[in-house]
């Protein structure tokens, strides 16, 4: 029996609330930390309590709203602090390790989706199990090789390599499975109009794997952006600290300055908003769709 109009409107309208209720639950944690960094403030609590508080003020000092917007957080922590030169560390760094993962990452998952080698199968597998071992485990492997044998501590550069090296692995599984995809019939056409395997490669099999290597840069970015634990092991100069690493003394054992933190953090994240909005065309479909007839 099919129901009727007012049914469906009634069903839609809970959908509807229950959409907005976990919406607001997600974004409120982040709504307050915009309030502490625009509040001008170093402290959580944003509306002071009167002695004996109303209901409505009760209310207010759980609403994400501070009482004065002020902008002196974000002045004072990108010319008081060494913020620049830390947000300046995180870019070089996640940009070289983007670049150098998705490189690696692109020809490597091509040759594994393409040829047919010996261990091919093991190498496939070995990047498998890689990736069921917390990144916790190689911390001390890791700083061994890179600190004491390559004598690459407090440098960028031995950040850039323990990213792209732990990002392959992930990198491949994704993108061998999108080369998957893509119809071998386009490479044997190229073939037939002379092309070399390069060429295919470049611009044949490139073009058409934009979404997923657009998908797996971001991932590779974001990795490389957000990571706390290496940066914090491998970096003991201050002025090579990464943005990570850098806003903890914000909120170290003899300060609270919360609302550092707070603009430290907003400001953290603007670099990976914008790269997902920009790569966001790339990621809402497949552009092999409609490549090939019949």
């Amino acid at each position: 029996m099919a129901r009727s109009g007012r049914e469906e409107h009634v069903w839609h309208g809970w959908l509807h609330l229950i959409l907005v209720a976990v919406v607001l639950y997600t974004v409120y944690p982040v709504l307050w930390v915009a309030t502490i960094a625009f509040s001008g403030k170093q402290s959580l609590a944003i509306a002071d309590l009167p002695a004996q508080p109303t209901a409505l003020d009760r209310l207010r000092a759980i609403l994400p709203w501070p009482t004065q917007w002020s902008l002196d957080n974000f002045t004072s922590v990108m010319s008081d602090q060494p913020f620049a030169r830390w947000m300046l560390n995180s870019a070089a760094v996640a940009v070289a390790t983007t670049v150098v993962g998705v490189a690696l990452s692109c020809t490597a998952a091509y040759a594994f989706s393409r040829f047919k080698f010996p261990g091919r199968r093991a190498g496939m597998m070995a990047f498998l199990v890689s990736q069921m071992f917390p990144g916790v485990l190689t911390l001390i492997p890791l700083y061994i090789i890179v600190v004491q044998w390559l004598g690459l501590g407090s440098t960028r550069l031995g950040l850039i390599i323990v990213y792209a090296t732990t990002s392959v692995p992930f990198s491949v599984w994704m993108l061998k499975g999108y080369f998957d995809t893509i119809p071998r019939e386009l490479e044997e056409a190229a073939i037939i109009e002379g092309a070399g395997p390069g060429t295919i490669f470049w611009r044949v099999v490139l073009p058409l794997a934009l979404p997923a290597i657009a998908i797996t840069a971001l991932f590779s970015f974001m990795t490389a952006w957000n990571e706390f634990i290496l940066a914090a092991t491998f970096m003991d100069q201050e002025l090579m600290y990464t943005a990570p690493v850098g806003l903890r003394f914000f909120v170290g054992g003899f300060q609270q300055q919360w609302g550092y933190f707070a603009a430290g953090s907003i400001i953290v994240s603007i670099p990976v908003v914008g790269l997902f909005l920009y790569l966001q065309k790339y990621l809402v479909g497949g552009l092999t769709a409609g490549s090939v007839k019949g």
